[in-house]
């Protein structure tokens, strides 16, 4: 392409900028892989930059790669460069690409301009768990691009949960994507921070019912002889996979309770030090569908009323009133005394509210809850601060 020259001030040609006009751009699909690598770098710096920058980018040792980048830029349309006059030559001192957009694309590369127009065009999706919708509040802060990657993991994760899904974290990759290694450790590890994965039923393995309580279950596995599993044969607690809770026929034993524990540490002492006739399960955050399968399958076979205990928050109140369902299907009577107001109130640590948990309480609180859940809203509203169960359980 031939090159053009503008002259810059007046006096003496101090100053210059150089482009090629008058043809159509080469296609950067020909560049060697590490002026290709080099140009990507470039790129995301926008498409201005000084070019003690961009050299800088290549290192000292690759300062010749830097140049010959530099001149295919400019010669092949791509570019234009401002110089400067220093003894009997010119030096660069910015570079300006022509069309980053255009050339981006041209590289396979996403244009953060057209992804911040999409995401601006997204607005704010609605979600109705809590976790999701605070998850949903943190994507402003991210580059478009990525936000609406991440956006599109959370509305897939509330497609998982509202079709009562479970399975390993490759079974959610595949759903969310059609790969089972699409999602990068950074996506994994953003998801784990703001969900409880094994609550929406999403765990490394077959997820377990975790599970302490004298009662002797009766499964029969097609095929194979009939066998018996005692619930408190272990020093603490026994973990049973779906499938084998799905073989269960009877259960042999005379239980004063079910004791629900949400938190995990608080899920282990209980167990630990469980009063003889209760039997104690872990319940996994919002209870995942599997979870809820399960449980209603024992329950069928080992009826006994529920004590639900869930962190004082609203949260923690959602959670209860999913789980209580599971007993109310099932004709039998539930309670959630340890989270009375007065937990709440004695707990020696707490949290302040964030602004969706308030408007989570104003939802739960519209709808009508249950005397003792009842009170620890109010009492969630009159502070506007939550706490967690390990305070009290």
């Amino acid at each position: 392409m031939p090159e053009t020259i503008e002259l810059l001030g007046s006096g003496p040609p101090w100053r210059r900028r150089r482009r090629s006009v008058d043809g159509p751009r080469q296609a950067p699909d020909t560049l060697p892989a590490e002026r290709r690598e080099l140009l990507v770098r470039w790129l995301r710096r926008g498409g201005n930059s000084r070019w003690e920058t961009l050299a800088g980018d290549a290192g000292a040792a690759a300062y010749p790669l830097a140049q010959a980048l530099l001149e295919w830029l400019v010669q092949a349309g791509w570019a234009v460069v401002g110089e400067e006059r220093r003894g009997q030559g010119w030096w660069p001192q910015r570079l300006e690409i022509v069309d980053p957009g255009a050339l981006r694309a041209a590289l396979g590369l996403p244009d953060p301009q057209a992804a911040r127009q999409a995401w601006e065009s997204a607005g704010h999706t609605h979600f109705v768990h809590p976790e999701l919708l605070a998850a949903a509040g943190t994507l402003a802060a991210l580059p478009p691009a990525r936000a609406l990657r991440r956006l599109s993991l959370l509305e897939r994760l509330a497609c998982w949960h509202a079709e009562e899904r479970s399975g390993t974290r490759r079974d959610f990759a595949w759903f969310a994507r059609g790969d089972t290694k699409s999602l990068s450790e950074a996506e994994w590890n953003w998801l784990a921070e703001h969900c409880d994965l094994a609550g929406f039923g999403i765990s490394g393995h077959t997820p377990l019912l975790l599970i302490a309580a004298p009662v002797l279950l009766h499964v029969q596995v097609p095929g194979r002889r009939s066998a018996s599993i005692a619930l408190d044969a272990a020093a603490d607690w026994i973990g049973l996979t779906p499938a084998t809770v799905a073989t269960m026929v009877r259960a042999d034993g005379c239980l004063r309770c079910w004791r629900l524990v949400e938190n995990r540490s608080s899920f282990e002492r209980v167990a630990r030090q469980r009063e003889f006739a209760d039997g104690v399960v872990w319940l996994p955050g919002f209870p995942p569908g599997w979870w809820r399968t399960a449980m209603a399958r024992l329950l069928a076979c080992a009826p006994a009323a529920a004590d639900i205990a869930c962190d004082p928050d609203p949260a923690g109140i959602a959670i209860a009133l999913e789980a209580g369902r599971i007993w109310q299907a099932a004709g039998l009577a539930w309670q959630a005394p340890e989270m009375a107001a007065e937990r709440l109130r004695s707990l020696p640590q707490r949290k302040a509210l964030t602004e969706g948990d308030r408007q989570q309480l104003a939802r739960l609180r519209a709808a009508g809850l249950p005397p003792t859940l009842a009170g620890l809203a109010a009492a969630l509203d009159e502070l506007g601060e939550k706490g967690e169960q390990e305070g009290y359980l």
